[in-house]
């Protein structure tokens, strides 16, 4: 109840004094939208192994129904190219109908998290990783439309080496390679068709750029050049005036069989769709000062994924670009992701025979260039200006790892290095042994003249856990007994079990001897683990103290009385 009458209260301060001024400048932005959209989602259907009218329908459903659940009022939803890398896999691998099963299910996974209020948890994939997962996506795309840029088909090379690792005969490595041989006929046609949509993405001024998009310019000029000149090149085909196509989700039992089976790939699209939504938040929010609610952005994308497939759409998520274009225009509210769905559906209806003429190598020069450009080259130049060599080792080990092996592979690889990394750079550890400080005690106002030479004090930083033991032990060096061995623990934010073994060997060593160890500066967490070992009880709570100060004048106290 708490979430619908969060969002609630978010539809109120959202549509609060809207006006026809208001509606007007939403109007506008979502033609703009939709006019950006349009051969995107044409373009990212084919790129996800459908359909060009499944990427419309798409479009439409998300614009409508996550656009219009939204947790954000600037979010604009649909097939993104970083989604059809995903799913090209998918489909290929196992078929049409589970691409559709694998959407409902990832529809569903993306619903729990919103529900449970998971979505931090996502976004706890490190940057680098994430951008060399983007990184590898774009290769993915760009590659898998070479075939439609020369006008070829071209089989995969045979790299026996590579096939003994593990990679799949489908590796994008390997069709690139192929590719490469050069040992095909090569379409000057369909390279000059995709060259012009390309050339007009790039090098058209702004002033006409912003009032139409050089995708939706060049996808217009390369089908009347093809028309007018007669060349015979594949085009889009037949688009159905309608948005329920025949090539829908049915469910039926050889289907649900293979239901466990994609499970992984499901928790893939989930893991993307969650990921690639909250960050597009970020970006609106940082853009608009609007805050996201991220928890009913998921719960918006779980229930529009899990209706797109019933439409025969492909999963959608929410996309950067397009949101960035509906707030560059002016796009006030979430009617704007609502009229544009309603835009593009127009569109489907009524301008089905003039998409059908749209060339497949148009939409490859639109996939290509939007490879190139979904690239964050920002980021990318920002880590080897400032030589991050661990985060420029993860971008490249998940960009090779996911144009080589399986995109869920690729996450586990980049996290996992990215974890390996943070537990050798957190496994440094400081232990400096001090002489006591007798001006500073005074300084403090301790009525103080000297203190006893076989008092030890050990400042001791960093986290104590297993990794960084090793170090801990080398830095400490030989034990020398001490009559009390203070350790001042203030620069400890963690223990774990490596590191309350390592207190305790130390106060064993102590006790051998006959002599005390002391804890001062103990941290909350430290403590509390301190007490679930009974090392507190070991130690004495007599023997821990809140500062270095107290604990060397109550050992001086002791050894003077002894």
């Amino acid at each position: 109840m708490s979430l619908l009458s969060s969002f609630v209260r978010m539809l109120r301060e959202e549509f609060d004094r809207y006006n026809l001024a208001v509606f007007q400048k939403d109007l506008l932005a979502a033609l703009t939208v939709a006019a950006v959209a349009l051969p995107l989602a044409l373009a990212f259907g084919i790129a996800s192994g459908s359909t060009p009218a499944a990427g419309l329908v798409t479009a439409v459903i998300a614009g409508i129904v996550i656009g219009g659940l939204s947790g954000a009022p600037f979010q604009i939803s649909g097939p993104t190219g970083a989604m059809s890398a995903v799913l090209i896999l998918v489909a290929n691998q196992y078929g049409p109908q589970a691409l559709l099963l694998v959407g409902v299910m990832a529809g569903a996974i993306i619903l729990l998290i919103g529900l449970f209020k998971l979505g931090r948890t996502v976004l706890l994939i490190p940057r680098p990783v994430i951008t060399g997962f983007t990184s590898g996506i774009a290769i993915i795309i760009f590659v898998g439309q070479l075939g439609n840029f020369f006008g070829a088909k071209v089989e995969p090379a045979q790299v026996p080496l590579l096939t003994a690792l593990g990679v799949s005969e489908e590796s994008t490595v390997l069709k690139l390679l192929g590719f490469l041989r050069f040992d095909y006929p090569i379409n000057w046609q369909t390279m000059v068709t995709a060259g012009i949509v390309i050339a007009m993405i790039f090098l058209l001024p702004k002033p006409i750029s912003k009032r139409m998009p050089g995708s939706l310019i060049g996808l217009i000029v390369a089908s009347l050049i093809v028309l007018a000149f007669g060349w015979q090149e594949p085009v889009i085909g037949e688009i159905p005036r309608t948005i329920i196509l025949d090539q829908r989700l049915r469910l039926d039992a050889s289907l649900l069989q293979e239901a466990p089976a994609l499970v992984v790939p499901a928790l893939s699209v989930a893991a993307l769709g969650a990921i690639e939504s909250l960050l597009c938040g970020t970006v609106g929010s940082k853009a608009t000062s609007k805050k996201i609610d991220g928890d009913q952005e998921l719960i918006a994308q779980g229930i529009g994924n899990l209706l797109i497939p019933l439409f025969g759409g492909v999963p959608a998520t929410a996309a950067i670009a397009r949101t960035s274009v509906a707030i560059n225009s002016g796009g006030q509210t979430r009617l704007v992701s609502i009229l544009h769905g309603v835009i593009l559906l127009l569109c489907a209806l009524f301008l089905g025979p003039v998409l059908a003429r749209v060339p497949l190598a148009a939409l490859a020069g639109v996939l290509m260039a939007t490879a190139i450009k979904m690239n964050e080259w920002e980021e990318i130049r920002w880590m080897f200006r400032h030589r991050f060599k661990s985060a420029i080792a993860l971008f490249f080990v998940t960009m090779f790892a996911t144009a080589l092996l399986d995109l869920t592979q690729a996450i586990i690889i980049g996290v996992a290095l990215s974890a390996l990394f943070y537990i050798y750079r957190s496994s440094n550890v400081s232990v400096t042994r001090k002489e006591v400080d007798v001006k500073m005690l005074q300084a403090r106002g301790h009525a103080i003249d000297d203190t006893h030479p076989d008092i030890q004090v050990v400042y001791v930083t960093g986290p104590l856990f297993f990794a960084a033991v090793q170090a801990f032990r080398r830095e400490f060096g030989d034990h020398q007994c001490a009559r009390v061995l203070i350790f001042s623990m203030r620069g400890v934010p963690l223990i774990d079990v490596s590191g309350l073994e390592l207190i305790e060997e130390v106060l064993e060593a102590q006790h051998a001897c006959g002599g005390e160890l002391m804890l001062c500066a103990v941290q909350p967490a430290v403590r509390e683990m301190l007490d679930r070992s009974r090392l507190t009880e070991e130690i004495g709570e007599h023997n821990i103290f809140w500062a270095a100060d107290a604990a060397i004048i109550e050992a001086n106290r002791r050894l003077s009385a002894a």
